[in-house]
Parts: structure tokens; C-alpha cells; sequence
């Protein structure tokens, strides 16, 4: 005799997910626009649920030839809703490994996942209204923001706008639509790049400039904003709101700098008399030497030690790692928490050797 499983719980008889523990399981691939998917997780292990906030990221490990790699994806899903995750990704041309994510990644299939982390959220720079600038794939901070606020505070006043290469080339344009019809205080633009023949389009065209975001968002001047996409993109965004007179205290950008592979490291004397530190890799069991003035991270590739790592500037924290003895100068971008350093982890990609160290890798 079958008994079925009741699988409801109440958040507060729920642990929070944890990336120490568990992985993340797919359950949903759901096509968004051209290249474009989103994938939903779920824990891997039953009566867990997702804490974060609104605009943070996570990083995947995912299993491309011939060895995994790193790669940051920004949450597009909304902490109001903690049973699932989701990440929105584009795939382009050279994309190595979100392109094995499109071939491959199926529900029940799992990943390893670090984070979430970030401080591009409105929980972190609260605001009394709010313009939320994208194009691309970097709509997907603002969806998690707009999710979440239109779950808890649905009078927010908010004005969203998008740029895209064409009106198909729109993420979530059907929800956003729906926003503006459901939420009192929600006004949305949406600016294309290019028409393709036969498609009709009333909006407006071109490239985002100071003329276009006044027309759209009149009153931006007393809105805090947040921006993401390319570079060039958020460069033209800035520049247009330094050109107003915006009080750029309350402009908040997002940006992954593309990965920068360091060579292995050479240690040789060095003139001044600074002679290189020992670094212990306990898991691995091997020895290694790192140069002064060089990360762990460096010394570990030179002994043939991986650490996994995707941003490579303190940021994302996947070269997490423990240091078991000896002192290290860290400076880092919001990466670790105070009470991961406190327990005794740092981050290999900014921490470099005050002394002979060990660390657990």
C-alpha cells in the first residue's frame, strides 16, 4: 500500500539551505527569449529553504570538458518565494559553460552552488522610490527586486526600464507587462535597439541616453538607481546622470569582470631580500611557495592545487577555503562573511601569506 508524503512545511520548521551542505537540484528549464534560459533549483536534500536578497548572486560549479569551471549567475528568482531558485542566464557564442548548461542541465540533475552573495539589492540601499536600468541578461537583478517587492510591499514605486537588441530579445516582457497592470505605482519602459522586418513596435528606439531616461522616468533625479548590463551600457547610463545632476550617491551598479587567468608563479630570490613564505595544501598533501606579494590562490596553481574560482577579485566567494594555521593579509570585495572569518576561512584570490601558512585544500 502506497502512503503518500505530505510535502508541505511551514518555512519556520525549515532549515536554511546552506553551501557548506548541500547541492542544488533542477527541476525546470524554461526557455525566455533567443539563447536565453532560466533554470529553477530546488535543495537537494528535503525541509531546507533559500535565504538571500533581492539582486544577489550565486556561483555554479559546472561539470564542462575538461575540467569544471566557475560561473556567476545573479538570482532572478525572489527570496518572498524560498522554496525554489532561479538563475536567468544567456548563452554566447564562446559561453563554455552556461552553453553545457543549455545542452545538458535537466530536472534532477545537481550542481554544486556557492553563495549567495552581493550587495546589489534595495535591502542594502533602501530607497523612497526607484529606477531599476538594464539591458540584457542584466534585467536579471531587477527581476529578483521586483519580484520581491511586488510580494511585500506592492505600492512600491518603481520605474523600470529595459533596453534590448529587439522586442523578441525582451526578457520577462510578458510578467513585466503584467506588473504594470497589477502594481499601482509601476511604470515601464522598454527601449530597442532594431526592428526585424514585419515586426510592429510603438516604442521607443535606439540607444539609451539623458534624453530617453527623462522622457521615461521624469522624475529620476529623486529616484535611487540600479543598473546592470555591459559595460559600455552602464558607462552611458552614469555619464547621462553625472550630466543631470544626479547625486550619485544613490546610483548603484553590478559588474563581473570577466575571468583573468594568472600564469603559475616563479619564486626567485628577490633583490630586497624578501624570500617567499611555505604554503602547506593539507587535502592535497603537497608543499608550495608563494612569491611576496602573491595570493594563495597564485601559490596554488603554481603547486598544482585547485581552487575553484570565478571572479578572481574577493567578490563571488568561490575560492572559499579554510586556513588552518598561520596569518594572512585579506582584502576583499564582500565575498566572506565576518563569521566565516571568524571560523577561520578566507578567500585565495585576495589573501596573501604574512608568514608560513596551512590551508585546508
Amino acid at each position: 500500500m502506497n502512503i503518500a508524503v505530505n510535502p508541505y512545511r511551514h518555512v519556520d520548521e525549515m532549515h536554511p539551505w546552506s553551501d557548506r551542505e548541500h547541492l542544488l537540484e533542477c527541476v525546470a528549464v524554461t526557455p525566455e527569449a533567443p539563447d536565453v534560459m532560466t533554470f529553477t533549483f530546488k535543495p537537494n536534500k528535503p525541509g531546507l529553504w533559500f535565504r538571500y536578497q533581492p539582486g544577489q548572486f550565486v556561483t555554479l560549479e559546472i561539470p564542462a570538458a575538461p575540467e569544471p569551471v566557475m560561473r556567476t549567475y545573479t538570482l532572478s528568482s525572489s527570496p518572498s518565494r524560498p522554496y525554489t531558485v532561479a538563475v536567468t542566464v544567456k548563452a554566447q557564442a564562446e559561453s563554455i559553460g552556461t552553453r553545457w548548461m543549455f545542452d545538458n542541465l535537466k530536472p534532477g540533475m545537481a550542481l554544486k552552488a556557492f553563495g549567495p552573495l552581493g550587495d546589489f539589492s534595495y535591502a542594502r540601499h533602501p530607497g523612497k522610490k526607484y529606477l531599476f536600468v538594464s539591458a540584457g541578461s542584466g534585467i536579471t537583478p531587477m527581476m529578483s527586486m521586483t519580484r520581491d517587492l511586488s510580494d511585500r510591499a506592492p505600492d512600491s514605486d518603481i520605474t523600470f526600464l529595459n533596453c534590448a537588441r529587439s522586442p523578441d530579445d525582451i526578457i520577462f516582457r510578458w510578467e513585466l507587462e503584467a506588473k504594470a497592470r497589477d502594481m499601482p505605482n509601476f511604470q515601464l519602459g522598454f527601449i530597442i535597439e532594431q526592428l526585424g522586418r514585419g515586426q510592429l513596435w510603438s516604442g521607443l528606439k535606439g540607444r539609451i541616453d539623458k534624453a530617453k531616461i527623462a522622457l521615461l522616468a521624469p522624475d529620476f533625479l529623486e529616484r535611487t538607481v540600479f543598473c546592470c548590463g555591459p559595460a559600455p551600457f552602464m558607462a552611458t547610463v552614469r555619464e547621462a546622470l553625472e550630466g543631470a545632476g544626479f547625486d550619485m550617491k544613490n546610483y548603484h551598479e553590478e559588474a563581473f569582470q570577466p575571468i583573468k587567468a594568472e600564469p603559475l608563479v616563479v619564486v626567485a630570490d628577490h633583490a630586497d631580500g624578501e624570500q617567499p613564505t611555505k604554503v602547506k595544501f593539507a587535502m592535497s598533501g603537497k608543499d608550495g611557495l608563494c612569491a611576496p606579494g602573491h595570493t594563495v590562490l597564485q601559490a596554488a596553481r603554481a603547486a598544482g592545487v585547485r581552487i575553484g574560482a570565478a571572479c578572481e577579485s574577493g567578490l563571488c566567494g568561490t575560492c572559499k577555503v579554510m586556513k588552518l594555521s598561520g596569518e594572512v593579509e585579506m582584502d576583499h570585495n564582500g565575498g566572506i562573511l565576518d563569521d566565516e572569518i571568524d571560523e577561520g576561512y578566507i578567500l585565495a584570490c585576495c589573501s596573501r601569506p604574512k608568514g608560513d601558512i596551512e590551508i585546508e585544500a
